[in-house]
């Protein structure tokens, strides 16, 4: 097949969670994926599942930390296809030991929640205003409408996730480019799978997958799931602030 004629797929954190349910989703004949992630063996299953499917895939462990590693990777899948979608789904969480460690734990997630979508999103922008097209999504989270002390930077960094995608809908319309801000709730994944508390409406990945590959079709600005938690987290934002404080410091921590 003519490598031109490819429509060209990238996902980065795809080697497990969403993005492996998103890689596979996408999967078929015609669509070069072009698929990064932390863990180069589970990336190669995944990679070798969507072939299987009939898609041509590109799997590197290419860390979204690194800038110019990320641009050269997306510059060499636009060089192969038409880059039509790019889903910034790296994403971390977790917690710190001691306050020694604060600084450190702070900036490791950010690095990938802030910085890794940066290194994916801006190099495809350029890319996507000359060929006239394409769509970004970016994974932030329910967590990035509220400021939870017990998850910080974590939701803090989804935040920024959030408002980037929101405000790049507007600024990138008028070149042909469409973005999404992707915001699910809690869902079946190795990061999910280390929280010590309940998860309420827990979703599986493969769900998700569908849920945000829908939404992205119809152009959804927001594509914020499941409703239930979504309509909580709603509610909880209009309590005055000394409340909503109360309650927030209450939260389970990562």
């Amino acid at each position: 097949m003519d490598q031109t004629l490819l429509s060209g797929i990238v996902i980065t954190g795809a080697s497990s969670g969403i993005g492996q349910a998103l890689a596979e989703t996408y999967a078929r004949p015609g669509v070069l994926l072009a698929l990064t992630g932390r863990d180069a063996a589970r990336l190669q299953t995944v990679a070798e599942s969507c072939r299987q499917r009939g898609a041509t895939v590109e799997a590197e462990p290419v860390p979204v930390t690194d800038r110019a590693a990320m641009q050269a990777f997306i510059e060499r899948i636009a060089a192969k296809s038409r880059l039509d979608l790019v889903i910034a789904n790296a994403g971390v969480s977790g917690s710190f030991r001691d306050w020694d460690g604060f600084d450190a734990h702070v900036r490791a997630i950010t690095d990938v929640n802030i910085g890794g979508v940066l290194n994916t999103v801006n190099p495809a922008v350029p890319i996507m205003v000359k060929q006239c097209g394409g769509q970004i999504a970016i994974v932030a989270s329910l967590a990035g409408f509220l400021s939870m002390p017990g998850a910080a930077p974590y939701s803090s960094s989804k935040h920024f996730a959030r408002s980037y995608a929101e405000e790049l809908r507007g600024m990138l319309a008028p070149q042909g480019i469409r973005v999404s801000a992707i915001c699910p709730g809690f869902v079946t994944s190795r990061m999910t799978a280390r929280n010590k508390f309940p998860m309420p409406f827990l979703m599986d990945e493969q769900r998700a997958a569908g849920i945000i590959r829908d939404g992205l079709a119809r152009d959804r600005g927001r594509i914020a799931f499941p409703w239930p938690m979504l309509a909580m987290i709603r509610a909880l934002a209009m309590l005055p602030y000394p409340l909503l404080d109360w309650i927030l410091r209450r939260s389970p921590k990562k």
